[in-house]
């Protein structure tokens, strides 16, 4: 019944796919659902490595690739982006290598591989590049730099009320009421809600 997987096109295609999901999973983790497609990949990928002749420096390529995909954590372009050239790249080496045929060569359709490589190499690359971009970038509007900022109350502010600060509208709320109107100052933040005091 899973005969077909022992054929190395379909497991490359369930190795690279699980090798994708997996890094994809690590850098934007929630639904489950890559982690869930992964594990899936990559144990189907793991039932055709058991049974077809597999080499082993393929794997060690396979299993080094982690070590530049983990260091482009901590880097900015254009660091980063050749760290992650260099994962994407072992793993689509390693995973064309990993079969061989009874001559010792890649088992793997070289046309499939080179399709397969360009696209989901392509794709992986510019993914973990942005979500990487995206986790290093400073929020446009640092909530802490309100803090210290003046501003007026537009409606009377005591355990809840609206300030504006900074040409935007805000929840505040004071420990003394303030009326609508007066000038105020951000004396601290409670998440959204700005702590607030009359000047």
């Amino acid at each position: 019944m899973i005969d077909f997987l022992l054929d190395p096109n379909i497991a490359y295609l369930l190795l690279v796919a699980g090798v994708f999901m997996g890094l994809l999973a690590i850098v934007s983790p929630g639904s489950g659902v890559l982690e869930i497609g992964a594990i899936f990949c990559l144990a189907l990928a793991g039932y055709a490595i058991y049974n077809l002749s597999f080499s082993v420096w393929a794997i060690i390529v396979l299993v080094l690739s982690v070590v530049p995909f983990i260091f482009a954590f901590r880097r900015k372009a254009p660091q980063r982006d050749i760290l992650l050239g260099l994962s994407v790249l072992a793993v689509v080496i390693g995973s064309v290598y990993l079969f061989r045929d009874p001559e010792g060569g890649p088992a793997v359709n070289p046309i499939l591989a080179t399709v397969t490589s360009l696209l989901a190499g392509g794709f992986m690359w510019l993914a973990l590049n942005k979500t990487m971009q995206a986790m290093q970038t400073t929020p446009r509007h640092d909530l802490g730099t309100l803090i210290g900022q003046v501003g007026e109350a537009k409606t009377k502010v005591s355990s809840e009320g609206s300030v504006q600060v900074s040409g935007e509208l805000w929840s505040a709320r004071s420990e003394k009421p303030i009326p609508a109107g007066s000038a105020i100052r951000v004396v601290g933040r409670d998440g959204f809600v700005l702590i607030v005091e009359k000047i």
